[in-house]
């Protein structure tokens, strides 16, 4: 996988960078593991706006991805890499030798052909699935539960990773890729490897109309409004503080600098150690 620049023969192509990667499957993705998907444009169920500067945008098929891994101690083979959408990483079908088929996150270094498992031990390849407390530490794993048997909720998106730190009376701790150092459960399942496609963040689309295609609509800066179209808006010319002695916010007051949003009574505080801003938690 490389990026591929252009010549600039147009004003698009002198800033657009796209991800070369002609390892994918260019059929249609396998039928049975597909679902229709009605995009929200941003709408509750009320119909009213709750996360803006969403909408239009190509058609989608959601691709059912088997973030469980739950058959265990059946072989599969990689039959092939295919993009995917709905996600930032690239999907892996598997066949397996009893005839199922399923999509999973592609891991790095993954090609069509190679062999995977889902079992409590086995080797430590790419694509393999078990659980924490068989992993050993300074490991780098992917896709991995934070409770046992929900499913994948940790490291699913392109070039991502979590280090396995160790495993100490029934708890594991992990590094995100954040920075932050948490717990879970040793019996939580995990994928060796890192989330393939780690190029797609240096991706530039070069003009508005890629970003349409992707479901993002303009956004205008609160600096550029009116006082009372936003807390930032109005001033004389150019003026960094808005019309007034305002913070940054949004629209409805929510400070945008900070100020923590994650809930001070939430059951899984007390399983980090360490914050993504450095800070150690008291009492651990």
């Amino acid at each position: 996988m490389a990026i591929k620049k252009y010549n600039p023969i147009t004003p698009t192509q002198r800033y657009l960078a796209l991800n070369h990667q002609p390892h994918l499957d260019k059929k249609r993705p396998e039928k049975r593991l597909t679902k229709s998907f009605s995009k929200t444009a941003g709408r509750n169920c009320y119909g009213r706006v709750t996360s803006r500067r969403r909408g239009g945008g190509h058609k989608r098929l959601y691709r059912v991805i088997d973030f469980k891994r739950s058959k265990l101690d059946i072989p599969a083979k990689v039959q092939a890499i295919e993009y995917d959408p709905n996600r930032s990483a690239n999907i892996a079908l598997l066949a397996y030798a009893d005839g199922e088929k399923s999509y999973i996150l592609a891991p790095k270094g993954i090609r069509p052909g190679d062999k995977v498992i889902s079992s409590n031990e086995t080797t430590f390849s790419p694509g393999n699935s078990m659980p924490l407390s068989a992993i050993p530490p300074s490991t780098k794993v992917h896709a991995v539960e934070l409770y046992p048997g929900r499913g994948a909720q940790i490291a699913r998106s392109a070039g991502n990773a979590v280090e396995l730190v160790g495993v100490e009376d029934g708890a594991a701790t992990l590094k995100m890729p954040s920075g932050e150092i948490r717990m879970v459960r040793a019996d939580c399942r995990a994928t060796i490897g890192e989330v393939g496609n780690s190029e797609h963040g240096n991706i530039k689309l070069g003009k508005a109309g890629r970003s349409r295609w992707l479901g993002r609509r303009p956004r205008v800066r609160g600096m550029a409004m009116n006082p009372v179209d936003h807390p930032n808006g109005g001033g004389a010319g150019k003026s960094k503080g808005g019309g007034g002695r305002q913070q940054l916010m949004s629209p409805w007051g929510q400070l945008a600098k900070g100020f923590p949003t994650r809930r001070k009574s939430k059951e899984s505080n007390n399983l980090i150690i360490t914050r993504r801003n450095g800070r150690k938690i008291k009492n651990k």
